[in-house]
Protein backbone atom coordinates (compact mmCIF):
# COMPACT_ATOMS: atom_id res chain seq x y z
CA UNK A 1 0.00 0.00 0.00
CA UNK A 2 1.22 3.14 -1.08
CA UNK A 3 2.54 5.68 1.70
CA UNK A 4 0.28 7.73 3.19
CA UNK A 5 0.06 11.49 2.86
CA UNK A 6 0.49 13.96 5.94
CA UNK A 7 -2.97 14.39 7.69
CA UNK A 8 -4.54 11.90 4.97
CA UNK A 9 -7.61 9.91 5.81
CA UNK A 10 -7.37 7.57 3.25
CA UNK A 11 -7.00 4.33 5.21
CA UNK A 12 -9.11 6.31 8.32
CA UNK A 13 -12.22 4.69 9.33
CA UNK A 14 -14.09 7.07 11.82
CA UNK A 15 -16.07 5.92 15.10
CA UNK A 16 -18.11 8.29 16.44
CA UNK A 17 -18.08 9.28 19.90
CA UNK A 18 -20.75 12.40 20.33
CA UNK A 19 -19.88 12.63 24.32
CA UNK A 20 -15.76 13.39 23.09
CA UNK A 21 -17.42 15.67 20.33
CA UNK A 22 -19.87 17.93 22.42
CA UNK A 23 -16.71 17.83 25.42
CA UNK A 24 -14.50 19.42 22.78
CA UNK A 25 -16.78 22.52 22.21
CA UNK A 26 -17.21 22.38 25.89
CA UNK A 27 -20.84 21.23 26.44
CA UNK A 28 -21.88 18.55 28.91
CA UNK A 29 -24.52 17.53 27.68
CA UNK A 30 -24.04 15.54 24.41
CA UNK A 31 -27.63 14.80 23.83
CA UNK A 32 -28.61 18.46 24.26
CA UNK A 33 -29.26 20.58 21.87
CA UNK A 34 -26.43 22.31 21.68
CA UNK A 35 -24.25 18.85 22.67
CA UNK A 36 -26.13 17.72 19.01
CA UNK A 37 -25.44 20.40 17.29
CA UNK A 38 -21.67 20.01 17.79
CA UNK A 39 -21.22 16.56 16.98
CA UNK A 40 -22.89 17.08 13.57
CA UNK A 41 -20.84 20.20 13.33
CA UNK A 42 -17.75 17.79 13.76
CA UNK A 43 -19.00 15.10 11.85
CA UNK A 44 -18.90 17.82 8.81
CA UNK A 45 -15.81 18.44 9.60
CA UNK A 46 -14.51 15.14 9.53
CA UNK A 47 -16.21 13.91 6.12
CA UNK A 48 -14.86 16.47 4.59
CA UNK A 49 -11.51 15.33 5.14
CA UNK A 50 -12.71 12.31 3.20
CA UNK A 51 -11.95 9.20 5.45
CA UNK A 52 -12.56 5.70 4.19
CA UNK A 53 -15.61 4.77 5.98
CA UNK A 54 -18.30 6.21 9.23
CA UNK A 55 -18.89 3.89 11.58
CA UNK A 56 -21.93 5.69 13.84
CA UNK A 57 -21.17 4.24 17.19
CA UNK A 58 -23.39 5.49 19.86
CA UNK A 59 -23.98 2.30 21.88
CA UNK A 60 -25.09 3.99 25.16
CA UNK A 61 -28.03 5.27 23.21
CA UNK A 62 -31.41 3.43 22.70
CA UNK A 63 -32.88 2.57 19.46
CA UNK A 64 -35.48 5.40 18.69
CA UNK A 65 -32.62 7.56 19.54
CA UNK A 66 -30.10 6.13 17.43
CA UNK A 67 -32.36 5.94 14.67
CA UNK A 68 -32.96 10.17 14.91
CA UNK A 69 -29.29 10.41 15.36
CA UNK A 70 -28.91 8.23 12.48
CA UNK A 71 -30.69 9.81 9.78
CA UNK A 72 -28.60 13.17 10.51
CA UNK A 73 -25.35 11.66 10.18
CA UNK A 74 -26.30 9.51 7.07
CA UNK A 75 -26.88 12.80 5.50
CA UNK A 76 -23.80 14.36 5.85
CA UNK A 77 -22.03 11.61 5.23
CA UNK A 78 -24.39 10.79 1.74
CA UNK A 79 -23.69 14.75 0.64
CA UNK A 80 -19.82 13.78 1.20
CA UNK A 81 -19.89 10.51 -0.68
CA UNK A 82 -18.57 8.84 2.33
CA UNK A 83 -20.04 5.27 2.94
CA UNK A 84 -22.06 5.50 6.42
CA UNK A 85 -21.81 2.11 8.55
CA UNK A 86 -24.41 1.74 11.05
CA UNK A 87 -23.58 -0.30 14.80
CA UNK A 88 -25.55 -2.07 16.63
CA UNK A 89 -29.20 -1.83 15.69
CA UNK A 90 -29.88 -3.85 12.63
CA UNK A 91 -33.44 -3.18 11.93
CA UNK A 92 -32.38 0.84 11.96
CA UNK A 93 -29.73 0.13 9.70
CA UNK A 94 -31.83 -1.41 7.00
CA UNK A 95 -34.78 0.61 7.39
CA UNK A 96 -32.80 3.50 7.05
CA UNK A 97 -30.67 1.91 3.76
CA UNK A 98 -27.57 2.71 5.32
CA UNK A 99 -24.50 1.92 3.54
CA UNK A 100 -23.34 -1.23 6.45
CA UNK A 101 -23.60 -2.55 9.77
CA UNK A 102 -21.04 -2.97 12.36
CA UNK A 103 -21.31 -5.61 15.37
CA UNK A 104 -19.71 -6.68 18.26
CA UNK A 105 -19.03 -10.27 17.17
CA UNK A 106 -21.11 -12.36 20.12
CA UNK A 107 -24.27 -9.72 18.78
CA UNK A 108 -23.76 -11.00 15.26
CA UNK A 109 -23.44 -14.40 16.30
CA UNK A 110 -26.44 -14.07 18.09
CA UNK A 111 -28.24 -12.43 15.03
CA UNK A 112 -26.69 -15.49 12.54
CA UNK A 113 -25.18 -16.15 9.41
CA UNK A 114 -28.40 -15.28 7.56
CA UNK A 115 -27.61 -11.23 7.92
CA UNK A 116 -24.93 -11.57 5.48
CA UNK A 117 -27.58 -11.65 2.68
CA UNK A 118 -29.51 -7.97 4.31
CA UNK A 119 -25.88 -5.97 3.74
CA UNK A 120 -23.07 -5.17 1.43
CA UNK A 121 -20.84 -4.89 4.45
CA UNK A 122 -20.83 -6.23 7.16
CA UNK A 123 -18.37 -5.78 9.98
CA UNK A 124 -17.41 -7.53 13.18
CA UNK A 125 -15.60 -6.63 16.21
CA UNK A 126 -12.73 -8.64 17.28
CA UNK A 127 -9.59 -9.78 19.48
CA UNK A 128 -7.86 -12.60 18.61
CA UNK A 129 -7.53 -15.18 15.74
CA UNK A 130 -10.07 -16.89 16.57
CA UNK A 131 -12.57 -14.25 16.88
CA UNK A 132 -11.45 -13.24 13.22
CA UNK A 133 -12.09 -16.61 11.93
CA UNK A 134 -15.45 -17.04 13.77
CA UNK A 135 -16.16 -13.29 12.14
CA UNK A 136 -15.60 -14.63 8.60
CA UNK A 137 -17.71 -17.96 9.00
CA UNK A 138 -20.40 -15.43 10.00
CA UNK A 139 -20.46 -13.64 6.68
CA UNK A 140 -18.86 -10.84 7.80
CA UNK A 141 -16.88 -8.48 5.21
CA UNK A 142 -14.46 -6.85 7.39
CA UNK A 143 -13.43 -7.27 11.20
CA UNK A 144 -11.71 -4.95 13.30
CA UNK A 145 -9.05 -5.88 15.83
CA UNK A 146 -8.27 -4.36 19.00
CA UNK A 147 -7.58 -2.42 21.07
CA UNK A 148 -4.03 -2.43 19.33
CA UNK A 149 -2.25 0.54 21.49
CA UNK A 150 -2.74 2.01 25.33
CA UNK A 151 -6.44 3.79 25.19
CA UNK A 152 -8.80 5.95 27.40
CA UNK A 153 -11.30 3.56 25.67
CA UNK A 154 -10.14 1.03 27.56
CA UNK A 155 -8.67 2.15 30.98
CA UNK A 156 -6.18 -0.98 32.86
CA UNK A 157 -6.58 -3.22 30.24
CA UNK A 158 -3.14 -4.09 28.18
CA UNK A 159 -3.58 -3.33 24.59
CA UNK A 160 -2.81 -6.99 22.57
CA UNK A 161 -0.17 -4.88 20.19
CA UNK A 162 1.08 -5.45 16.71
CA UNK A 163 2.14 -9.05 16.95
CA UNK A 164 -1.91 -10.15 17.41
CA UNK A 165 -2.79 -7.68 14.80
CA UNK A 166 -0.49 -9.08 11.99
CA UNK A 167 -1.63 -12.53 13.36
CA UNK A 168 -5.00 -11.67 12.58
CA UNK A 169 -4.35 -10.22 9.24
CA UNK A 170 -2.49 -13.36 8.45
CA UNK A 171 -5.63 -15.82 9.23
CA UNK A 172 -8.03 -13.51 7.56
CA UNK A 173 -9.67 -13.67 4.14
CA UNK A 174 -10.85 -10.48 4.69
CA UNK A 175 -9.99 -6.97 5.88
CA UNK A 176 -8.72 -6.28 8.88
CA UNK A 177 -8.91 -2.71 10.58
CA UNK A 178 -6.91 -1.82 13.85
CA UNK A 179 -8.73 -0.40 16.41
CA UNK A 180 -7.68 1.28 19.34
CA UNK A 181 -5.00 4.07 20.55
CA UNK A 182 -4.25 4.57 16.59
CA UNK A 183 -2.21 7.99 15.94
CA UNK A 184 -1.07 9.71 12.51
CA UNK A 185 2.63 8.25 13.71
CA UNK A 186 1.55 4.73 14.17
CA UNK A 187 -0.75 3.82 11.00
CA UNK A 188 2.84 3.20 9.56
CA UNK A 189 3.56 0.42 11.97
CA UNK A 190 -0.45 -0.44 11.46
CA UNK A 191 -0.62 -1.01 7.54
CA UNK A 192 2.72 -2.84 7.66
CA UNK A 193 1.51 -5.57 9.22
CA UNK A 194 -0.97 -6.18 6.07
CA UNK A 195 -3.84 -4.02 7.98
CA UNK A 196 -6.23 -2.60 5.47
CA UNK A 197 -6.34 0.45 7.85
CA UNK A 198 -7.29 1.50 10.91
CA UNK A 199 -10.31 2.68 13.09
CA UNK A 200 -9.52 6.55 14.52
CA UNK A 201 -12.07 8.08 17.43
CA UNK A 202 -10.85 10.50 19.81
CA UNK A 203 -8.15 11.95 17.42
CA UNK A 204 -11.16 12.92 14.58
CA UNK A 205 -13.91 13.72 17.23
CA UNK A 206 -12.08 16.40 18.91
CA UNK A 207 -10.51 19.83 17.22
CA UNK A 208 -11.10 21.83 14.75
CA UNK A 209 -10.10 20.90 12.08
CA UNK A 210 -10.15 17.24 13.49
CA UNK A 211 -6.99 16.53 14.91
CA UNK A 212 -5.33 13.53 12.70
Amino acid sequence: MSEQKAGSLANVVCVTNRHLAAAAAGIEDADSLAGRAAFLAQMRRVVGAHPRAVILREKDLDEASYRALARDVLAICRKADIPCILHTYATVAMELGADGLHLPLPLLAKQGIGLRSQFRVLGASCHSVQDVIEAQALGATYATVGHIYVTDCKPGVPPRGLAVLRECVQAATIPVYAIGGITRTRLTDVLATGAAGACVMSGLMRGKPPTW
